[in-house]
């Protein structure tokens, strides 16, 4: 079993750039499949997030690359533009020293500027199905050339309706290729897709126990949408905080977060897409050298954030996808430092919750709130700590002249002291202790059970059964209709799925879905109207795009 990338017989480049990048020595996924993809073998590899498993195929189709060549030469199949970005990332950082050219193709960007990326040459391309099909049936893409197939997140791909684009990708690939599938979960659907694809594929599977470090220490609270800063707030009253990183889902909630912390006493920076490179840099600079201690960020502005000593990741918002929120806890407790990750969750998250600790085989602490006079004594605490320290040093003797002078004109001492102090706590002005409603336990158990997963009853009700998709009551909700309906073959996962990626909300937020003949209803909270009607034109189910409007 080989101990160090070298004893793979990877090209040299390839050796030096994972020891620069730090990689001591493989990991099982690494050392079990790296060896098999080199001897050009198919595979089939069962491997969770954190395991290591972008370097496991990577490094194997970097090493068979020809830079020379001003062609395409591997292509990775990703669910999202968020792992496609990742994954081209890492793909980037390992083949820089070979230069070889990695592009990452994804909705959301302009079609000019991929086209114009690829005329310029690349040797990898990273990129969602739909982009890649798109830009293929429109004679941008050119697959002839392939030799090397990724599959990356295969069981995501298919739960996104997506196996209608792979098979056309398929088509224009050449047969004579080495494939690659990597899975989560090896369901059916997805051992069909590698029957279809794979020839005689090895298999490696690996599953690690425990998938965030054991030297973090991870809890959530329970809040209302409405009291989240607040709960932030009063947790960074009571956290030693040396270096905190929090993420939210949206650029536009990355700013508003950081003005809201700024103006409550907790000076932070936003970290987002909308940041040019040398913005980013200034940022990022700042964060590193501690005049900054809270970066407020989308999980694609953090990727590639590479610093050791964060104390804190705070989960703002909490993630769709069970596998973001192990890449955002495992940004802290490294180097074997001591590491905290806070989670605020609605009552809504709780099935959230669940597939995370499914996934990390981990039990996530459940806390409480400090309450106003936890943080007032807490505070008192610390003034009282800092006036002892200052007491025993001894060094106030421009202080005690001016005492002095006051008590000359009158003054007695412990109102001069009183004084002093008042204005010494003058900041807390800055840091209002703001009230938070009680959650009610209840009602967070009766919204677990309605967001649990549709039983196989559920799955196969009739079709104009409406099904209720965890709405928020407190919400008025509109209905919305999309042009696609039973007639299509088409489910409800299929409609949440797309709503959800394409305009980026978390699935939980949707209400009633009832499938009509030709067209199908949503209901949808009034404030995601205009969000989810801004994204229309983008909404793909399978092959066909789906228009959305008012119903």
């Amino acid at each position: 079993m080989p101990t160090t990338f070298a004893d793979f017989g990877l090209h040299p480049d390839l050796v030096q750039t994972v020891a620069e990048l730090g990689f001591a020595e493989p990991t099982p996924i690494q050392q079990t499949a790296i060896p098999l993809l080199l001897s050009g073998r198919d595979l089939i590899g069962q491997a969770q997030t954190g395991t290591g498993k972008t370097a496991a195929f990577g490094l194997p189709v970097l090493h068979g690359i020809n830079p020379a060549l001003r062609e395409i030469q591997a292509l990775v199949l990703a669910p999202t533009r968020e792992l496609a970005i990742q994954v081209a990332d890492s793909l980037d950082r390992y083949g820089r020293q070979r230069n070889i050219s990695v592009l990452a193709l994804y909705g959301g960007q302009s079609y000019l500027q991929q086209y114009r990326s690829l005329r310029q040459g690349a040797a990898v391309v990273v990129g969602t199905p739909g982009r890649l099909l798109d830009l293929a049936e429109n004679g941008a893409l050119n697959l002839a050339t392939v030799r090397t197939v990724v599959l990356d997140e295969a069981d995501e791909m298919l739960s996104m309706g997506f196996i209608e684009d792979i098979e056309r990708i398929f088509e224009r690939i050449p047969a004579e290729r080495q494939t690659m599938l990597f899975s989560a979960t090896i369901s059916k659907r997805v051992q069909d897709l590698s029957h279809r694809y794979l020839r005689t594929p090895e298999s490696v599977s690996v599953t690690p126990k425990q998938l965030t470090g054991t030297t973090i220490a991870q809890r959530y609270y329970l809040v209302n949408q409405q009291d989240k800063v607040a709960a932030l707030t009063r947790l960074f009253e009571m956290e030693t905080i040396d270096s905190a990183l929090i993420f939210v889902r949206t650029r536009l909630g990355t700013g508003e977060l950081a003005n809201q912390l700024t103006a409550r006493g907790f000076s932070a920076e936003a970290l987002n897409g909308d940041l040019s490179q040398e913005a980013r840099i200034q940022v990022l600079t700042r964060y590193r050298n501690g005049q900054i201690k809270v970066l407020v960020a989308t999980d694609v502005a953090a990727r590639g954030l590479d610093i050791d000593d964060i104390s804190h990741v705070f989960n703002f918002d909490l993630p769709d996808d069970p596998e973001v929120y192990v890449h955002r806890v495992g940004r802290t407790g490294r180097a074997g430092r001591n590491g905290i990750a806070i989670s605020l969750l609605t009552a809504k998250d709780r099935w959230q919750l669940r597939r995370i600790e499914d996934l990390t085989h981990f039990r996530l602490e459940k806390a409480e709130l400090p309450s106003i006079q936890q943080i007032e004594n807490h505070r008192q605490a610390l003034l009282m700590e800092q006036l002892e320290v200052w007491i025993r040093r001894g060094r106030c003797r421009r202080e005690r002249e001016v005492v002095e002078m006051l008590m000359q004109a009158g003054h007695q001492p412990e109102d001069i002291a009183a004084a002093a102090l008042k204005l010494a706590r003058g900041d807390e002005k800055k840091r209002p202790i703001e009230p938070i409603m009680p959650i009610k336990e209840e009602q967070f158990r009766s919204r677990e059970r309605k967001s649990a997963r549709p039983s196989s009853r559920d799955a196969h009700a009739g079709p104009t059964s409406p099904i209720r998709r965890r709405p928020d009551r407190d919400q008025d909700m509109v209905p919305l209709k999309l042009d696609i309906g039973r007639a299509d073959s088409i489910g409800v996962n299929h409609v949440v799925a797309s709503l959800a990626h394409y305009a980026g909300i978390n699935s939980g937020q949707l209400g009633k879905i009832r499938l009509e003949a030709h067209h199908t209803l949503v209901d949808v909270p009034e404030p995601l109207v205009g969000r989810l009607l801004a994204k229309n034109g983008a909404y793909r189910i399978g092959r066909r795009t789906v228009n959305l409007e008012r119903a």
